[in-house]
Parts: structure tokens; sequence; C-alpha cells
């Protein structure tokens, strides 16, 4: 979401008083629900991904700039949808969705974070519930009708759009420059944010117009510019509002870096075209960063099921850098597929020292050791991350595995219950906890703890069914 005007020196810090607006329609609490509900829609129905190396990063940049912004009411929530079009999405309750393509489209970290802090902006000025607040003032709204709207209207806004134009059916000229406002106050927002954070906000204008030429003459623009409009003035304002800041030369982010290179290696395009292009690169020198061109390449060869070539070069970038987590998560991968299990849970032990609890090194040690069959060992660490981390989808997902193989219905069907609520599918969570107190006869406690668990879903099923 993001638009256009230009302002003075004396105004540019000058805000709207907000106050309560949006409460009318929708408390925190609400918003929270409705916002958790959503994100589990989309886990369910999105090719969100389940790479605990990206959430990782994204997390880690998108909290640095929450950690400089107003008005945060909650923890946000960020997370990557498997997905070239160009995009990115805020709703309720702090969730912001990037599509992968505006990682791989940004030339550095200040114009992808441009991006994540326009959508925070969305966020911290609560935008959704204004704007179902400005509805309400002219026509009763369908609250169902209106989430599941405006959630396909951020992530797909071809199907979207038409959603909500038939669930709010009020006024079509209101509902853009409803839009427009809304954009203007997220890019004058999202630019302060930006330099606030230690960012160039010069990083925002040059996304701007990078897209704006990229589809200048292209009649279907990506999603991004149908629900954040990019009229020329915007662009300009943006630059304006840009040289308010001090100019920032950054170096090139390793991390944004390596970000790219897996995006580009594990999710686009095919390995053998890969493996040439980052050749390519590093024998012409045509990198931003060295290390991750070759991270990029050893990638590239695993997805070639060329492990060899892979384990030499994951090994020579961690020889340089013992604690990434990007290349200890990959080399992890290599020494399953090549059996060298101990040297596997010899780096991992002694990272899991390091970083306790870390979803990258928890999740890559659990499924080394139950790759390895060593299978106690890695439910024990599973178990401990989850009392701790209760909604990582990956954790209970190899839970489930583990418990299997070990032979204990009881376990493996009560991992699967939380796998289906995750998906915010109460019922069949219900019947796998329902299968696995059928398996938990001498087990009291544990059965009543399933049964408590089964209370749960039920009330939070009926939370929604009353919004």
């Amino acid at each position: 979401m993001l638009c256009n005007p230009a302002v003075s020196q004396n105004n540019k810090n000058k805000l709207p008083e907000i106050g309560a607006a949006g409460f009318s329609v929708l408390s925190i609490e609400k918003e929270q629900l409705i916002g958790n509900a959503m994100r589990k829609h989309l886990r369910a129905s999105q090719p969100i991904l389940n790479d605990p190396v990206l959430s990782e990063y994204i997390n880690t940049l998108g909290n640095k700039l929450v950690k400089h912004a107003n008005d945060v009411n909650y923890g946000f929530d960020f997370f990557i949808v498997n997905s070239k079009e160009l995009n990115a999405f805020a709703f309720f309750g702090g969730h912001i969705g990037i599509h992968s393509g505006l990682i791989t489209t940004a030339s550095n970290e200040s114009e992808l974070a441009s991006v994540i802090a326009h959508e925070i902006s969305h966020v911290t000025q609560r935008h959704l519930a204004r704007r179902l607040e400005a509805q309400s003032r002219s026509q009763p709204i369908t609250m169902a009708g209106m989430f599941t709207g405006i959630l396909l209207a951020l992530v797909n806004p071809g199907l979207g759009m038409a959603a909500l134009q038939t669930t709010m059916a009020a006024g079509q000229q209101m509902g853009i420059n409803y839009t427009r406002g809304n954009e203007k106050e997220a890019d004058r927002v999202g630019i302060a944010l930006l330099a606030s954070s230690g960012f160039d906000p010069h990083g925002a204008p040059n996304f701007f117009g990078k897209m704006a030429e990229k589809y200048r003459y292209i009649s279907k623009p990506p999603a991004m510019l149908l629900t954040h409009p990019l009229p020329e003035s915007r662009i300009s304002d943006a630059r304006l509002r840009a040289q308010n800041y001090p100019a920032r030369q950054l170096a090139p982010s390793l991390t944004f870096e390596l970000a790219k290179a897996r995006i580009t290696a594990r999710y686009e395009h095919n390995p053998k075209s890969n493996i040439a292009s980052y050749e390519r690169e590093l024998e012409k020198k045509r990198y931003n960063v060295e290390a991750a061109a070759k991270y990029g390449l050893a990638l590239s060869y695993f997805e070639n099921k060329n492990f060899i070539k892979a384990k030499k070069v994951l090994e020579g970038l961690l020889g340089e850098d013992k604690n990434n987590l990007f290349y200890a998560d990959a080399i992890t991968d290599v020494y399953i597929e090549t059996k060298e299990f101990e040297k596997g849970i010899k780096l991992l032990e002694r990272l899991n020292k390091l970083m306790p609890n870390n979803q990258i090194v928890t999740l890559n040690f659990a499924n080394i050791l139950q790759e390895s069959n060593n299978l106690e060992r890695a439910s024990t660490i599973l178990q401990d991350f989850i009392a701790v981390s209760s909604n990582t989808f990956i954790a209970y997902d190899l839970l489930s595995t583990i418990y299997r193989k070990q032979n204990r219905p009881a376990m493996m069907h009560s991992a699967k219950g939380e796998i289906y609520a995750l998906l915010g599918a109460y019922p069949k969570a219900i019947d796998e906890l329902q299968t696995a107190i059928k398996f938990s006869k001498e087990r009291p406690l544990f059965k009543k703890r399933l049964k408590a668990r089964i209370l749960q879903f039920r009330s939070q099923e009926a939370k929604l069914q009353r919004l």
C-alpha cells in the first residue's frame, strides 16, 4: 500500500491526529484475533515458504524496523510467500507478507527495508481498521465477507478487488480516495522509520523508480501496483522526503545477499541454469558479495545432486564464517545426503550451545538426529523448542515423523492435531486429538491434557464464529 504529496520542512514530521480511529469497529484484541485467523488461512491456502533460514532473516530485518516504530500495539510476524509476483501486504494484528520476487528484485537491503517499513506503517496507523470505520458510516458491514475480501485483495489483488466490491458496494470513489490517503501517510511514516532504523532513506524512492521504469509500458502491472498505486508524483514526493534525512552509503548486506541467493537457487529457475549463472558471476566477478555468489552456487550444486561439489564450497565458507546459519543449514542437508551424520551433529551441537532454541539450529539438529535414527534425542530437542516457540509448523511436522518412526501413535496424532490447528482447521485438529486419546488408555494425565486442548480448540473456533 503506497502514494504521494509534497511536504515542507516545517510539517514533514507532523502526523494526523489518529487517536482512537478504528477502535469503534475493531478493538486491539479483536484485531489480533482476526489477524491470527487470517494468518492461519494464508498458511493453509497460499505457498508460504516454511523455510527457517529465510523466516529468521525476514523477521530479524522486520523487527529491526519495528524497534524504531511508534504506536506498536503487539508483536509483529513477517513471512515470505513463494511467488515471483512483486507484492507485499499487511493485515490485522501485525502480520506482514512479502513475496519472494520482491526480495530478489530489490538491489540492496535498504530498498527491501523501505517496502517493509511502508507495510509496518500501514499496521501502526491502523489503516485497515480505519477503512472499516469509514465503511461502517455508509452501510452495515458483513464482517466475514469484509475480512475475506480484504485478505484476497492484499494477497491476490485481481481476485480480491472483485470480492471487496461485492462486499462493500459503498462508493467506489470513496474507497479509492481513502486508499490514496493511506498510501500518502504510510509513505511519510515509512521513510522516517527507514531513516531512524539506520537504512538509506533513498531506498524508498529508488525502489519506486525502479518499479515504475520496469512496468511503464506493461499492460498488466504487478500485484503490488494494484494495491499500491505509483503515480509519478508519488516518486517525486518520496525523493523530496528522503532528502530531509542524511544520506547513507551502506556496504552491501551479507545476509540480504545470502537470502537473495537462497531464493534464487532453491525456489526459482532450474539447478543447471543457476549453476551456469553463478559460475559466470564468480568468474567475471559480477557480484555484490562474493560469499553470497558462492553460497548460491553451492545450493545450486545441491539441488542438482552434486553433493560433493556443494560440500567443498560450503565447508570453505564455514571455515571463514563458522557461526553463519545460512551455511550451517545448507551443509547439514549435504551431510544427510552423504551420510556424514557425525560431522553435522558435531557442528550443530556446538551451535546449539551457542544459540539455544534458535529455530534454524534446533530444526536442523533434530532433523539430522532423526535421519541418523537418534529418535529419542531428536524428540527431546523438539519438545524443548516447542515449549518456547509453539507456532513453528515444521517443528510439529518433524515431531510427527519422529513419533511415527517410534511407533507412538498417541503422540503422533497429538502432533498432527497441532499442525491442523496452525492451519485453522479446528475440526480436523480435534479429530486428531480424539484419536490420540484412544491410544492413551494407560496415560491418564496425557489424556487430561488432550481433553483440555480440545476445549481450547473449540473455544478458539467459537470466538471466530462470533465475529
